[in-house]
């Protein structure tokens, strides 16, 4: 071998692209991403499930809660409504009311964590790997790249009602703990099967617009921030990206949201269609119910997606960092 090709060959072997575990993000980048996520999943399952429990409540009732000219009828209303049974208790036993299901919450919001923003940066690569030149050539290198981003997590979106029963039991826990009481978990899998992935063709239908619009939001935002791969996001910049995904996608995904949960929230023996369910709630409710929860999720659940979003993204690129090196 002459010297030039010993050269050539040395180069080759230190370059970061001559190794599948660069092209593919290697071992540590995997690894990042899982611990990155379980962190948030874990952060968020923390601070936010009795949010989570007064929003799917809202989202449930299906009586009128504002009673015009009256405010402390309202104000009763909204106490039954979320405090259910606990509606006449003290402070403490109101509390204690909005943390059922915290069981089938760990195990739903940790694995949904770990899979949508550990996947997404995976399927992301995958993509602009095989499709990017295309994207590219069509929208252009910027919007290119936003709407990889957003497709990704679309794709992972759909994928996510693999979780669906966890995601029923969890709410069935908070909104109707009766359908759960005395039978366990072994027993409930075992008998209902199929039955808990009732909701699926809805979960699909708001998961697809809605992860649509939290990842190309988030990327929308640092793009215009200026932000680049190379140049990590400080965690402020991750938060404001963070928030304006955690908008858009909530927005979005609101009026299916409800419908979801509807569904879900039916008895295991007494199941109803989503399209009996729409025509129900405009009946009686009017078109304003399909944005019922949508206010107290732009709040307090919005923050809960910013702050798990946040924490997801910073730590994965922490973690990855500490790991390449």
């Amino acid at each position: 071998m002459t010297k030039k090709d010993s050269e050539k060959s040395n180069n080759n072997a230190k370059s970061p692209v001559a190794t599948s575990a660069h092209l593919h993000g290697g071992g540590g980048k995997a690894s990042a991403r899982l611990l990155g996520a379980s962190i948030a999943g874990v952060s968020e399952l923390s601070l936010f499930h009795p949010v989570d429990t007064v929003a799917k409540r809202l989202m449930t009732n299906e009586t009128r809660l504002v009673v015009a000219g009256s405010m402390s009828s309202t104000a009763s209303n909204i106490n039954h409504a979320v405090f259910r049974d606990a509606a006449a208790g003290s402070f403490g036993t109101k509390v204690g009311a909005l943390f059922p299901g915290i069981g089938f919450g760990a195990a739903y919001k940790i694995l949904q964590r770990v899979y949508k923003f550990g996947g997404q940066p995976i399927v992301r690569d995958w993509m602009r790997k095989n499709y990017g030149e295309s994207f590219d050539n069509r929208f252009g290198p910027q919007a290119g790249k936003l709407l990889i981003s957003a497709t990704a997590g679309s794709m992972i979106g759909i994928g996510e009602v693999a979780l669906l029963p966890l995601d029923a039991l969890k709410i069935k826990a908070q909104t109707a703990p009766e359908q759960l009481r005395g039978r366990g978990v072994f027993e409930i899998f075992a008998k209902e099967g199929f039955g808990l992935y009732r909701g699926a063709g809805w979960t699909v239908a708001r998961n697809a617009p809605g992860s649509f619009a939290l990842f190309g939001g988030n990327a929308l935002a640092k793009n215009a921030m200026g932000i680049s791969e190379s140049q990590p996001a400080t965690w402020t910049q991750d938060a404001i990206a963070s928030c304006l995904g955690a908008i858009a996608s909530i927005s979005v995904a609101q009026p299916l949201d409800v419908i979801k949960t509807r569904v879900q929230n039916r008895p295991f023996n007494s199941p109803e269609s989503g399209v009996s369910i729409i025509a129900k709630l405009i009946r009686n409710e009017g078109f304003g119910a399909f944005f019922k929860g949508l206010t107290p999720k732009l709040l307090v659940v919005g923050p809960k997606l910013v702050f798990s979003f946040t924490v997801a993204q910073h730590t994965i690129a922490y973690f990855t960092k500490k790991f390449d090196y």
